[in-house]
Protein backbone atom coordinates (compact mmCIF):
# COMPACT_ATOMS: atom_id res chain seq x y z
CA UNK A 1 0.00 0.00 0.00
CA UNK A 2 1.42 3.78 -0.97
CA UNK A 3 -0.06 6.96 -0.21
CA UNK A 4 -1.46 7.27 -3.99
CA UNK A 5 -3.69 4.20 -2.89
CA UNK A 6 -5.63 6.64 -0.38
CA UNK A 7 -9.45 7.65 -1.21
CA UNK A 8 -10.59 11.31 -0.61
CA UNK A 9 -14.76 10.44 -1.04
CA UNK A 10 -15.64 11.41 1.78
CA UNK A 11 -16.24 7.43 2.62
CA UNK A 12 -15.86 7.18 6.01
CA UNK A 13 -12.70 4.62 6.63
CA UNK A 14 -11.76 3.80 10.34
CA UNK A 15 -8.91 1.31 12.33
CA UNK A 16 -8.10 -0.71 15.22
CA UNK A 17 -4.68 -1.00 15.65
CA UNK A 18 -4.10 -2.63 18.61
CA UNK A 19 -0.41 -3.93 19.48
CA UNK A 20 -0.08 -7.65 20.10
CA UNK A 21 2.28 -7.03 23.72
CA UNK A 22 -0.50 -8.91 25.72
CA UNK A 23 -3.87 -10.67 25.47
CA UNK A 24 -6.58 -8.50 24.70
CA UNK A 25 -9.10 -8.12 26.93
CA UNK A 26 -12.41 -6.37 26.89
CA UNK A 27 -10.90 -2.62 27.83
CA UNK A 28 -9.09 -3.16 24.23
CA UNK A 29 -12.02 -4.56 22.33
CA UNK A 30 -14.24 -1.79 23.39
CA UNK A 31 -11.67 0.40 21.09
CA UNK A 32 -12.45 -1.96 17.99
CA UNK A 33 -16.13 -1.80 18.50
CA UNK A 34 -16.80 1.97 18.38
CA UNK A 35 -14.75 2.43 14.87
CA UNK A 36 -15.86 -0.57 13.52
CA UNK A 37 -19.81 0.06 14.43
CA UNK A 38 -19.11 3.95 13.25
CA UNK A 39 -17.71 1.98 9.64
CA UNK A 40 -21.03 -0.41 9.72
CA UNK A 41 -23.26 2.74 10.39
CA UNK A 42 -22.03 4.81 7.83
CA UNK A 43 -21.40 1.88 5.09
CA UNK A 44 -17.77 2.62 5.00
CA UNK A 45 -14.41 0.60 5.59
CA UNK A 46 -12.97 -1.01 8.93
CA UNK A 47 -9.54 -1.68 8.72
CA UNK A 48 -7.57 -3.80 11.19
CA UNK A 49 -4.00 -2.74 11.68
CA UNK A 50 -1.34 -4.87 13.86
CA UNK A 51 1.00 -2.64 15.33
CA UNK A 52 3.69 -4.96 16.32
CA UNK A 53 6.93 -2.74 15.98
CA UNK A 54 7.62 -3.46 19.92
CA UNK A 55 9.89 -6.63 18.77
CA UNK A 56 10.44 -7.55 22.31
CA UNK A 57 6.99 -8.08 23.78
CA UNK A 58 5.18 -9.02 20.82
CA UNK A 59 4.11 -12.21 20.04
CA UNK A 60 2.19 -14.65 17.64
CA UNK A 61 -0.13 -15.58 20.37
CA UNK A 62 -1.33 -12.17 21.24
CA UNK A 63 -1.89 -11.64 17.10
CA UNK A 64 -4.00 -15.10 17.16
CA UNK A 65 -6.33 -13.82 20.39
CA UNK A 66 -6.69 -10.63 18.61
CA UNK A 67 -8.15 -11.69 15.53
CA UNK A 68 -9.68 -14.87 17.07
CA UNK A 69 -11.69 -12.37 19.68
CA UNK A 70 -12.78 -9.96 17.26
CA UNK A 71 -14.13 -12.63 14.54
CA UNK A 72 -16.32 -14.40 17.90
CA UNK A 73 -17.53 -11.34 18.19
CA UNK A 74 -18.20 -10.54 15.08
CA UNK A 75 -16.40 -7.34 14.19
CA UNK A 76 -15.45 -7.90 10.72
CA UNK A 77 -12.49 -5.83 8.88
CA UNK A 78 -12.93 -4.80 5.16
CA UNK A 79 -8.95 -4.97 4.92
CA UNK A 80 -6.10 -6.15 6.73
CA UNK A 81 -4.57 -7.03 8.57
CA UNK A 82 -1.62 -5.19 8.15
CA UNK A 83 1.42 -5.92 10.12
CA UNK A 84 3.52 -2.57 10.55
CA UNK A 85 6.80 -4.73 10.53
CA UNK A 86 5.95 -5.43 6.93
CA UNK A 87 6.12 -1.94 5.82
CA UNK A 88 9.17 -0.74 6.83
CA UNK A 89 10.40 0.39 3.62
CA UNK A 90 7.50 2.46 3.16
CA UNK A 91 7.95 4.32 6.71
CA UNK A 92 11.80 4.68 5.97
CA UNK A 93 10.76 6.06 2.42
CA UNK A 94 8.37 9.08 4.05
CA UNK A 95 11.03 9.67 6.32
CA UNK A 96 13.55 10.14 3.85
CA UNK A 97 11.40 13.11 1.99
CA UNK A 98 10.59 14.72 5.60
CA UNK A 99 14.17 14.58 6.07
CA UNK A 100 14.78 16.34 2.40
CA UNK A 101 12.18 18.44 3.13
CA UNK A 102 13.85 20.00 6.17
CA UNK A 103 11.01 18.42 8.67
CA UNK A 104 13.91 16.49 10.60
CA UNK A 105 16.95 16.58 11.52
CA UNK A 106 20.22 13.84 13.11
CA UNK A 107 20.34 14.21 16.88
CA UNK A 108 24.06 12.90 18.45
CA UNK A 109 22.43 13.88 22.15
CA UNK A 110 23.68 10.41 23.97
CA UNK A 111 21.00 8.75 26.63
CA UNK A 112 23.42 9.82 29.46
CA UNK A 113 23.57 13.40 28.30
CA UNK A 114 19.54 13.26 27.63
CA UNK A 115 19.56 11.84 31.64
CA UNK A 116 21.69 14.39 33.10
CA UNK A 117 19.44 17.17 31.12
CA UNK A 118 16.37 15.79 32.40
CA UNK A 119 18.13 15.73 35.90
CA UNK A 120 19.30 18.88 35.97
CA UNK A 121 15.63 20.69 34.46
CA UNK A 122 13.45 18.67 37.28
CA UNK A 123 15.90 19.69 39.72
CA UNK A 124 15.28 23.00 38.41
CA UNK A 125 11.38 22.40 38.69
CA UNK A 126 11.06 22.49 34.65
CA UNK A 127 8.95 20.13 32.50
CA UNK A 128 12.34 17.63 31.33
CA UNK A 129 12.72 17.92 27.68
CA UNK A 130 14.96 17.75 25.06
CA UNK A 131 16.18 21.02 24.63
CA UNK A 132 17.20 21.46 20.94
CA UNK A 133 20.56 21.50 20.97
CA UNK A 134 21.26 19.36 17.43
CA UNK A 135 17.70 21.29 15.83
CA UNK A 136 19.21 23.54 13.17
CA UNK A 137 17.99 27.01 13.20
CA UNK A 138 19.66 30.05 10.99
CA UNK A 139 22.75 31.61 12.47
CA UNK A 140 23.20 28.54 14.75
CA UNK A 141 26.67 26.88 14.80
CA UNK A 142 25.22 22.78 15.89
CA UNK A 143 28.24 20.83 18.40
CA UNK A 144 30.75 18.97 16.48
CA UNK A 145 29.68 15.31 15.54
CA UNK A 146 31.23 12.94 17.65
CA UNK A 147 33.12 10.25 16.30
CA UNK A 148 31.49 6.79 15.98
CA UNK A 149 27.61 7.91 17.28
CA UNK A 150 24.97 6.92 15.22
CA UNK A 151 22.11 9.63 15.78
CA UNK A 152 18.57 9.17 16.48
CA UNK A 153 16.52 11.35 13.98
CA UNK A 154 14.42 14.04 15.18
CA UNK A 155 10.61 15.96 13.60
CA UNK A 156 11.27 19.68 13.71
CA UNK A 157 8.00 20.34 15.97
CA UNK A 158 6.53 23.64 14.64
CA UNK A 159 7.53 26.30 17.35
CA UNK A 160 4.91 28.81 18.31
CA UNK A 161 1.35 28.85 18.24
CA UNK A 162 -1.16 25.53 19.26
CA UNK A 163 -2.26 23.12 17.91
CA UNK A 164 -5.81 22.25 18.31
CA UNK A 165 -8.73 19.80 17.23
CA UNK A 166 -12.41 19.02 18.02
CA UNK A 167 -12.46 15.74 19.75
CA UNK A 168 -15.74 13.93 19.22
CA UNK A 169 -15.87 13.11 22.65
CA UNK A 170 -13.91 15.36 24.78
CA UNK A 171 -14.55 18.65 22.88
CA UNK A 172 -12.03 22.00 21.79
CA UNK A 173 -8.18 20.49 22.94
CA UNK A 174 -5.66 22.89 22.12
CA UNK A 175 -1.86 22.59 22.84
CA UNK A 176 0.87 24.56 22.64
CA UNK A 177 3.44 23.79 20.15
CA UNK A 178 6.06 25.30 22.64
CA UNK A 179 4.60 22.29 25.18
CA UNK A 180 6.12 19.67 22.65
CA UNK A 181 9.43 19.04 22.01
CA UNK A 182 10.87 17.57 19.36
CA UNK A 183 10.06 13.76 18.85
CA UNK A 184 12.39 11.30 17.96
CA UNK A 185 11.15 9.30 15.11
CA UNK A 186 13.39 7.22 14.28
CA UNK A 187 16.08 5.17 16.18
CA UNK A 188 20.05 4.79 16.04
CA UNK A 189 19.00 1.66 13.58
CA UNK A 190 16.74 3.35 11.43
CA UNK A 191 13.52 1.95 12.73
CA UNK A 192 11.35 4.48 12.79
CA UNK A 193 9.09 4.63 15.95
CA UNK A 194 5.46 4.69 16.95
CA UNK A 195 3.82 8.29 16.76
CA UNK A 196 5.43 8.31 12.78
CA UNK A 197 4.71 5.32 11.49
CA UNK A 198 0.56 5.94 12.77
CA UNK A 199 0.37 8.92 10.80
CA UNK A 200 2.18 7.24 7.60
CA UNK A 201 -0.17 4.19 7.76
CA UNK A 202 -3.62 6.90 9.01
CA UNK A 203 -2.38 8.52 5.14
CA UNK A 204 -1.94 5.81 3.50
CA UNK A 205 -4.70 3.93 4.51
CA UNK A 206 -7.29 6.88 4.26
CA UNK A 207 -8.44 7.49 7.39
CA UNK A 208 -10.89 9.88 8.36
CA UNK A 209 -12.05 8.86 12.02
CA UNK A 210 -9.29 7.69 14.41
CA UNK A 211 -11.74 6.36 17.57
CA UNK A 212 -9.17 5.37 20.23
CA UNK A 213 -8.45 5.14 24.26
CA UNK A 214 -7.77 8.59 25.63
CA UNK A 215 -4.39 7.27 26.82
CA UNK A 216 -3.44 8.48 23.04
CA UNK A 217 -4.53 12.24 23.71
CA UNK A 218 -0.97 13.53 24.67
CA UNK A 219 0.39 11.64 21.17
CA UNK A 220 -2.23 13.43 18.79
CA UNK A 221 -0.77 16.96 18.76
CA UNK A 222 2.47 15.57 17.88
CA UNK A 223 0.91 13.12 15.12
CA UNK A 224 -0.98 16.09 13.95
CA UNK A 225 1.90 18.11 13.49
CA UNK A 226 3.83 15.34 11.52
CA UNK A 227 0.25 14.94 8.99
CA UNK A 228 0.77 18.43 8.16
CA UNK A 229 4.87 18.37 7.46
CA UNK A 230 3.56 15.85 5.16
CA UNK A 231 1.15 18.35 3.73
CA UNK A 232 -2.08 16.03 4.52
CA UNK A 233 -5.17 17.19 6.96
CA UNK A 234 -5.30 14.77 10.10
CA UNK A 235 -8.75 12.28 10.64
CA UNK A 236 -11.18 13.44 13.13
CA UNK A 237 -10.18 12.25 16.77
CA UNK A 238 -12.52 10.50 19.07
CA UNK A 239 -10.76 9.58 22.31
CA UNK A 240 -12.69 7.01 24.50
CA UNK A 241 -12.35 7.41 28.29
CA UNK A 242 -10.81 4.31 29.97
CA UNK A 243 -12.55 1.53 31.05
CA UNK A 244 -12.22 0.41 35.14
CA UNK A 245 -12.28 -2.81 36.34
CA UNK A 246 -14.29 -3.60 39.65
CA UNK A 247 -12.03 -2.27 41.90
CA UNK A 248 -11.70 1.19 39.88
CA UNK A 249 -8.73 0.65 38.20
CA UNK A 250 -7.17 0.73 34.66
CA UNK A 251 -8.69 -2.29 33.23
CA UNK A 252 -5.16 -4.39 32.35
CA UNK A 253 -3.74 -7.72 32.07
CA UNK A 254 -1.74 -7.03 35.27
CA UNK A 255 -5.12 -6.28 37.42
CA UNK A 256 -6.32 -9.52 36.23
CA UNK A 257 -8.68 -8.92 33.02
CA UNK A 258 -8.97 -11.92 31.18
CA UNK A 259 -8.86 -12.56 27.48
CA UNK A 260 -11.44 -11.77 25.45
CA UNK A 261 -11.79 -15.68 23.94
CA UNK A 262 -12.20 -16.32 27.42
CA UNK A 263 -15.64 -15.40 27.34
CA UNK A 264 -16.38 -16.95 24.54
CA UNK A 265 -15.24 -20.24 26.26
CA UNK A 266 -17.25 -18.91 29.49
CA UNK A 267 -20.43 -19.20 27.42
CA UNK A 268 -21.14 -15.67 26.88
CA UNK A 269 -22.78 -15.09 23.68
CA UNK A 270 -21.24 -12.63 21.29
CA UNK A 271 -24.06 -10.33 20.11
CA UNK A 272 -24.66 -9.89 24.66
CA UNK A 273 -20.97 -8.95 24.92
CA UNK A 274 -21.68 -6.41 21.71
CA UNK A 275 -24.43 -5.07 23.79
CA UNK A 276 -22.72 -4.83 27.11
CA UNK A 277 -19.72 -3.07 25.80
CA UNK A 278 -21.12 -0.70 23.81
CA UNK A 279 -23.08 0.47 26.27
CA UNK A 280 -19.60 0.47 28.45
CA UNK A 281 -18.90 4.57 27.05
CA UNK A 282 -22.05 5.23 24.32
CA UNK A 283 -25.59 5.14 25.65
CA UNK A 284 -29.12 5.89 23.36
CA UNK A 285 -31.47 6.63 26.03
CA UNK A 286 -32.25 4.26 28.80
CA UNK A 287 -31.90 1.32 26.19
CA UNK A 288 -30.48 -1.36 27.83
CA UNK A 289 -31.06 -4.60 25.71
CA UNK A 290 -30.95 -4.26 21.89
CA UNK A 291 -29.33 -6.19 19.06
CA UNK A 292 -26.91 -5.90 17.10
CA UNK A 293 -29.06 -4.53 14.37
CA UNK A 294 -30.40 -1.92 16.54
CA UNK A 295 -27.11 -0.49 17.77
CA UNK A 296 -25.83 0.16 14.49
CA UNK A 297 -29.10 1.78 13.42
CA UNK A 298 -29.01 4.10 16.62
CA UNK A 299 -24.98 4.44 16.72
CA UNK A 300 -23.32 7.65 16.42
CA UNK A 301 -20.16 9.48 17.44
CA UNK A 302 -22.74 12.00 19.17
CA UNK A 303 -23.84 9.69 22.13
CA UNK A 304 -20.15 8.56 22.86
CA UNK A 305 -19.57 9.75 27.10
CA UNK A 306 -16.66 11.81 28.65
CA UNK A 307 -16.60 10.15 31.96
CA UNK A 308 -14.24 6.52 32.34
CA UNK A 309 -16.97 3.30 32.49
CA UNK A 310 -16.31 0.73 35.11
CA UNK A 311 -16.77 -2.92 34.34
CA UNK A 312 -19.57 -4.98 36.16
CA UNK A 313 -19.51 -8.78 35.38
CA UNK A 314 -22.75 -9.37 37.06
CA UNK A 315 -24.38 -6.80 34.81
CA UNK A 316 -22.32 -8.66 31.94
CA UNK A 317 -24.20 -11.78 33.04
CA UNK A 318 -28.14 -10.02 33.52
CA UNK A 319 -27.51 -9.04 29.68
CA UNK A 320 -26.17 -12.16 28.48
CA UNK A 321 -29.33 -13.88 30.40
CA UNK A 322 -31.28 -11.66 28.39
CA UNK A 323 -30.03 -12.44 24.88
CA UNK A 324 -29.90 -15.62 26.01
CA UNK A 325 -33.43 -16.04 26.86
CA UNK A 326 -34.60 -14.10 23.50
CA UNK A 327 -32.47 -16.42 21.28
CA UNK A 328 -34.41 -19.25 19.67
CA UNK A 329 -34.37 -22.81 20.92
CA UNK A 330 -32.34 -23.94 17.33
CA UNK A 331 -29.53 -21.42 18.11
CA UNK A 332 -29.01 -22.10 21.94
CA UNK A 333 -29.22 -25.85 21.11
CA UNK A 334 -26.36 -25.41 18.00
CA UNK A 335 -24.28 -23.49 20.65
CA UNK A 336 -24.85 -26.41 23.52
CA UNK A 337 -23.94 -29.31 21.28
CA UNK A 338 -20.22 -28.62 20.50
CA UNK A 339 -19.96 -28.07 24.54
CA UNK A 340 -21.82 -31.77 25.22
CA UNK A 341 -19.51 -33.13 22.98
CA UNK A 342 -16.49 -31.47 24.50
CA UNK A 343 -18.00 -33.20 28.09
CA UNK A 344 -17.93 -36.80 26.48
CA UNK A 345 -21.73 -36.74 25.12
CA UNK A 346 -21.05 -38.51 21.72
CA UNK A 347 -23.26 -36.88 18.75
CA UNK A 348 -25.10 -39.83 17.65
CA UNK A 349 -26.39 -39.57 21.22
CA UNK A 350 -27.63 -35.92 21.03
CA UNK A 351 -29.18 -36.77 17.33
CA UNK A 352 -32.28 -38.08 19.43
CA UNK A 353 -33.69 -34.64 18.98
CA UNK A 354 -34.14 -33.59 22.55
CA UNK A 355 -31.54 -30.95 22.70
CA UNK A 356 -33.33 -28.65 21.48
CA UNK A 357 -36.27 -28.89 23.90
CA UNK A 358 -34.38 -29.21 26.89
CA UNK A 359 -32.73 -25.48 26.12
CA UNK A 360 -36.54 -24.61 26.08
CA UNK A 361 -37.37 -25.80 29.16
CA UNK A 362 -33.84 -24.29 31.05
CA UNK A 363 -33.05 -21.04 29.20
CA UNK A 364 -35.18 -19.01 31.76
CA UNK A 365 -33.03 -20.46 34.46
CA UNK A 366 -29.42 -19.92 32.93
CA UNK A 367 -27.03 -17.02 32.23
CA UNK A 368 -24.55 -18.35 29.82
CA UNK A 369 -23.96 -21.64 27.30
CA UNK A 370 -22.03 -23.21 29.76
CA UNK A 371 -24.79 -23.03 32.80
CA UNK A 372 -27.43 -24.62 29.95
CA UNK A 373 -24.85 -27.22 29.14
CA UNK A 374 -24.57 -28.35 32.47
CA UNK A 375 -28.00 -28.39 32.97
CA UNK A 376 -28.41 -30.90 29.53
CA UNK A 377 -25.58 -32.93 30.51
CA UNK A 378 -28.12 -34.33 33.20
CA UNK A 379 -30.15 -35.85 29.83
CA UNK A 380 -27.77 -37.71 28.50
CA UNK A 381 -25.50 -39.43 31.42
CA UNK A 382 -25.42 -40.86 34.90
CA UNK A 383 -26.87 -38.30 37.97
CA UNK A 384 -25.06 -38.58 41.23
CA UNK A 385 -27.86 -36.61 43.41
CA UNK A 386 -26.29 -33.62 45.98
CA UNK A 387 -26.17 -35.34 49.13
CA UNK A 388 -27.48 -33.04 51.18
CA UNK A 389 -30.55 -32.59 49.10
CA UNK A 390 -30.98 -36.60 48.66
CA UNK A 391 -30.52 -36.51 52.95
CA UNK A 392 -33.44 -33.57 52.99
CA UNK A 393 -36.00 -35.09 50.59
CA UNK A 394 -35.29 -38.84 50.04
CA UNK A 395 -36.14 -40.54 53.28
CA UNK A 396 -37.70 -44.03 54.69
CA UNK A 397 -41.15 -42.16 55.21
CA UNK A 398 -41.89 -41.71 51.63
CA UNK A 399 -39.82 -44.87 50.37
CA UNK A 400 -43.54 -46.19 49.26
CA UNK A 401 -44.76 -43.40 47.63
CA UNK A 402 -41.25 -43.22 44.96
CA UNK A 403 -42.08 -47.18 44.54
CA UNK A 404 -45.40 -46.46 43.33
CA UNK A 405 -44.85 -43.78 41.33
CA UNK A 406 -42.28 -45.91 39.66
CA UNK A 407 -44.61 -48.73 39.24
CA UNK A 408 -47.25 -45.69 37.81
CA UNK A 409 -44.71 -44.24 35.48
CA UNK A 410 -44.02 -47.65 34.22
CA UNK A 411 -47.37 -48.25 33.24
CA UNK A 412 -48.76 -45.05 31.74
CA UNK A 413 -48.06 -43.21 28.46
CA UNK A 414 -44.83 -40.95 27.78
CA UNK A 415 -45.99 -37.49 27.68
CA UNK A 416 -46.10 -34.84 29.67
CA UNK A 417 -49.98 -35.01 30.38
CA UNK A 418 -49.83 -38.33 31.29
CA UNK A 419 -47.07 -38.13 33.86
CA UNK A 420 -48.37 -35.57 35.30
CA UNK A 421 -51.92 -37.83 35.79
CA UNK A 422 -49.70 -40.37 37.01
CA UNK A 423 -48.48 -38.08 40.42
CA UNK A 424 -51.70 -36.81 40.88
CA UNK A 425 -53.12 -40.17 41.21
CA UNK A 426 -50.14 -41.43 43.68
CA UNK A 427 -50.69 -38.47 45.59
CA UNK A 428 -54.26 -39.16 46.11
CA UNK A 429 -53.54 -43.20 47.27
CA UNK A 430 -50.60 -41.96 49.23
CA UNK A 431 -52.17 -38.44 50.75
CA UNK A 432 -49.44 -36.03 49.97
CA UNK A 433 -49.06 -33.06 48.47
CA UNK A 434 -47.33 -32.61 45.21
CA UNK A 435 -43.57 -31.23 46.75
CA UNK A 436 -43.56 -33.99 49.01
CA UNK A 437 -43.41 -36.56 46.20
CA UNK A 438 -41.57 -34.02 43.27
CA UNK A 439 -38.71 -33.02 45.26
CA UNK A 440 -37.27 -36.49 46.27
CA UNK A 441 -38.27 -37.66 42.58
CA UNK A 442 -36.04 -34.98 41.07
CA UNK A 443 -33.44 -35.40 43.29
CA UNK A 444 -33.20 -39.00 41.87
CA UNK A 445 -33.93 -38.47 38.18
CA UNK A 446 -32.01 -35.09 37.45
CA UNK A 447 -29.71 -35.14 40.90
CA UNK A 448 -31.32 -31.84 42.35
CA UNK A 449 -34.26 -30.63 43.58
CA UNK A 450 -35.11 -27.43 42.08
CA UNK A 451 -36.25 -27.86 38.18
CA UNK A 452 -38.49 -26.25 35.79
CA UNK A 453 -41.94 -28.62 35.86
CA UNK A 454 -41.15 -32.68 36.84
CA UNK A 455 -43.97 -33.52 34.11
CA UNK A 456 -41.97 -31.53 31.28
CA UNK A 457 -38.35 -33.01 33.21
CA UNK A 458 -39.14 -36.28 33.55
CA UNK A 459 -40.44 -36.28 29.63
CA UNK A 460 -37.10 -35.61 28.69
CA UNK A 461 -35.09 -37.91 31.07
CA UNK A 462 -37.16 -40.53 29.66
CA UNK A 463 -38.87 -43.28 30.50
CA UNK A 464 -36.13 -46.20 31.11
CA UNK A 465 -33.88 -43.80 33.10
CA UNK A 466 -36.78 -42.21 35.25
CA UNK A 467 -38.14 -45.31 36.43
CA UNK A 468 -34.81 -47.20 37.46
CA UNK A 469 -33.47 -43.95 39.14
CA UNK A 470 -36.59 -43.70 41.36
CA UNK A 471 -36.65 -47.70 42.07
CA UNK A 472 -32.58 -47.69 42.52
CA UNK A 473 -31.98 -45.26 45.55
Amino acid sequence: MTETTASSSGRVRTRFAPSPTGFIHLGNIRSALYPWAFARATGGDFILRIEDTDLERSTQAAVDVIIEGMKWLGLDHDEGPFYQMQRMDRYKAVLADLQAAGHVYPCYMSVAELDALREKQMAAKEKPRYDGTWRPEDGKTLPPVPAGVLPVLRFKNPQGGVVAWDDKVKGRIEIRNDELDDLVIARPDGTPTYNFCVVVDDIDMAITHVIRGDDHVNNTPRQINIFRALGKEPPVYAHLPTVLNEQGEKMSKRNGAKPVTQYRDEGYLPDAMVNYLARLGWSHGDDEIFSRAQFLEWFNLDHLGRSAAQFDEAKLRWVNAQHLKAMSDDALAALVAPQLQQRGVPEQVLADGRLVRICALFKDRCDTTVALAQWAQVFYGDVTPVEAERAQHVTEAIAPALDALADALSACEWDKASISAAFKQVLASQGLKMPQLAMPARVLTVGTAHTPSVDAVLELVGREKVVARLRNR
